[in-house]
């Protein structure tokens, strides 16, 4: 019997017996999902709170919850909290057992003070401007928050007065004397972030005058774009605070340089306490007895892709060390255990995002978890919970218990009942140089043995990136295999989770291992899959991918019956003035556009044009900084100037990605419907 009369049978089976009949996933589906995230562990370790963003698509946009589950029992049952009604995040505890959490409810961003229970809340801190991250102190006695801030002003009041002044005016041009007028996707208005202190009354509320601990400082503390209250700490003792900041001037846009200060919570002048180190410095997490500051270092400045070692500083003496230096991994954050031996990390593991455990003294590591994407951890009372993802599954929170880590929640279980994914698995080839490469090929959904299927090609950005074994909410290889495409990704060399030596061979060689890779990674998941069909592949990438597809266009077009480029370089040294983070561009080419020896011009896409005749997508986004505009322009100017089919879907709206959901389904319609026109898939 064939198979599409089998599965019609059983179809009909399911439906008589009232079970519903799986489905292929779709972008609609993905765009939908509820997202866990932010887990916190409670002081005494009985209970967790966390994250749950919460779409609403037909209003297209997204709220955020405050949920909380038991880690005692044998059952976890998660439950909304009451107190987060209205909007909450980024809730944290304080050592009494409170909830402070960030809310708009009042009309700005505010931290806002629950009991325990999480039953009712009251508002925290009145600021004049969004608070984006804060801490509260050990002792519960003060709350540090982050404000907006001229760096000459003494005072908030002074910002505000300024900026009001700005706003009564009538001309709108904006006088600007120096580099980094934009960053990301907004304009610079000469304000800063900066770090303020408030005394908190017994009922958690602010008291008192906010007082400006990063007083002066040019630089942002927490860093814009994605800075958040991981770039500071206050000590156990409630006595002194630790902050990250890059102090550059007008060298930011090229410089790495973040530092490590300590000043006290009385105020006083901050203490450099990593000047030595020219890097990148981040992270500060204070040992439990305060004797120990633990924080991530780079080594070489200007580069932003550079490995994080573990560093531990003894606040005594000064003196600090590399934990684990023969580790080569690049951990994103650390959390101490309670008895101050171990050092908890996240980072990326061949393909995987695995949490580790470091050993505080001797450096021995030891990996917690097993395959998958682990995006967040949280230490407390002698508990360890993460958030874990993979190819086919989004977040859910995960309990450390011994060799079975038992799952806390299953948020999306109802919306994923009767959505089916695609089967993948992880491969290995030998690329340039010989040396091991890892990708991963995902089957269609209702794959049948025997038959091919028309293939997507994903490339991912960064380039420093990885496209692993993970739930990507923007290139999402479920939402191909859901229509009916196989996916092929590799991880080319300049990937992560590799070694730093794997990720620093594509710095100046762009368009060169990293291609080479791509296709003998292609010609290897060709041979060993029999489900792939050659004839019918398209190549899609974003970013770092968006470039590599137009350099595909001109060097390696023959496979590809269409491209997808969104947001990608077309002019390399055009990039290299237009973009915003110059140290970028300067390290991967070798310097500024205007040095000598640069490879600019050895890697661009635009001395390529003449060479191209395969059709392309081009998407970009109108806010979209860090790629300018003008490349997705240039490109597909290009395209039309030379007469080969193409379209241009611009977001006005959106950044470097695309975010708001019903965009979300948008992109994948246009995308997917470019693929099947040029694939001849459903045809």
């Amino acid at each position: 019997m064939k198979s599409a009369a089998l599965a019609a049978i059983v179809a009909m089976i399911l439906s008589f017996a009232g079970v519903a009949e799986a489905r292929p996933f779709t972008a609609r589906d993905m765009a939908a999902l509820d997202r866990v995230g932010d887990p916190r562990v409670s002081p005494d370790g009985r209970s967790a709170i966390y994250d749950l963003r919460v779409v609403d698509y037909d209003a297209n946009k997204s709220t955020h919850e405050l949920w909380a589950v038991d880690l005692t029992g044998a059952s976890p049952k998660p439950r909304r909290l009451k107190a987060g009604e209205g909007g909450a995040m980024s809730a944290r505890w304080s050592a009494d057992g409170r909830i402070f959490f960030l809310s708009g409810r009042s009309g700005s961003s505010q931290v806002w003070v629950a009991d325990a229970a999480g039953e009712t809340a009251r508002q925290a801190t009145s600021m004049p401007f969004d608070v984006e991250a804060f801490a509260v102190s050990p002792d519960g006695r003060r709350i540090v928050v982050s404000q907006p801030t001229f760096p000459d002003c003494p005072t908030l009041a002074c910002t505000r007065e300024r900026m009001m002044r700005r706003e009564a005016q009538k001309t709108t041009g904006v006088v600007y004397d120096r580099i980094f007028v934009r960053h990301w996707d907004a304009w610079a208005d000469g304000r800063r972030n900066h770090l303020f202190v408030q005394e908190l009354g017994a009922d958690g509320v602010a008291v008192g005058e906010a007082r400006d601990l990063t007083a002066g400082v040019d630089g942002d503390a927490p860093s814009k774009p994605f800075g958040d209250d991981a770039d500071f700490a206050i000590s156990p003792d409630g006595r002194s605070l630790v902050y990250s900041v890059r102090i550059a001037g007008r060298t930011e846009p090229w410089s790495t340089n973040f530092d490590l200060y300590s000043v006290s919570l009385e105020g006083g002048a901050p203490v450099n306490l990593t000047e030595a180190n020219p890097a990148w410095d981040a992270g500060p997490v204070f040992s439990p007895d305060g004797t120990r500051l633990a924080y991530r270092a780079m080594k070489r400045p200007g580069f932003e892709a550079d490995r994080w070692a573990v560093m531990v500083r003894d606040l005594k003496t000064g003196a600090a060390r590399e934990v684990a230096p023969q580790w080569d991994r690049s951990p994103d954050s650390l959390a101490w255990s309670a008895d101050g031996r171990t050092l908890y990390a996240v980072a990326q593991d061949v393909g995987q995002t695995r949490l580790f455990a470091l050993d505080a003294a001797s450096g021995a590591v030891k990996a917690l978890t097993g395959a998958g994407h682990v995006s967040a951890a949280s230490v407390a009372g002698g508990r360890v919970v993460y958030a874990q993802d993979r190819l086919d599954a989004p977040a859910d929170l995960y309990l450390l218990a011994g060799a079975r880590p038992r799952q806390l929640t299953r948020h999306n279980a109802e919306a994923l009942a009767d959505l089916e994914f695609g089967a993948y698995e992880q491969f290995s080839f030998p690329g340039w140089n010989g040396e091991t490469v890892h990708g991963y090929v995902v089957k269609p959904v209702g794959y049948e043995p025997g038959r091919k299927y028309p293939t997507a090609f994903l490339i991912h950005g960064g380039p420093q990136g990885s496209f692993g074994n993970l739930f990507h909410y923007r290139w999402n290889a479920q939402a191909y295999a859901g229509a009916g495409y196989a996916v092929v990704m590799i991880d080319f060399h300049g990937s992560t989770g590799y070694g730093q030596a794997f990720t620093d061979a594509i710095s100046r060689h762009w368009g060169d291992r990293p291609l080479e890779d791509l296709q003998k990674g292609w010609s290897f998941a060709l041979s060993k899959y029999a489900f792939l069909d050659g004839e019918r592949a398209c190549a899609l990438g974003g970013s770092y991918g968006g470039f590599m597809i137009n350099w595909i266009a001109g060097t390696w077009a023959a496979p590809w019956k269409c491209l997808v480029n969104h947001d990608g370089i077309f002019d390399a040294r055009s990039m290299g003035y237009s973009t915003e983070e110059l140290w970028f561009s300067e390290w991967e080419n070798g310097g500024p556009p205007y040095a000598e020896g640069t490879t600019y011009e050895t890697f661009n896409p635009a001395t390529k044009v003449a060479q191209w005749s395969t059709p392309m997508l081009v998407v970009h986004g109108g806010k979209d900084f860090r790629v300018p505009l003008e490349q997705g322009l240039s490109t597909f100017n290009a395209l039309q100037r030379k007469g080969i089919e193409s379209k241009l879907l611009y977001y006005p709206d959106e950044n470097h990605w695309v975010l708001k959901p019903q965009n979300t389904v948008q992109w994948h319609d246009e995308v997917l419907g470019w693929l099947d026109r040029w694939t001849g898939q459903g045809k």
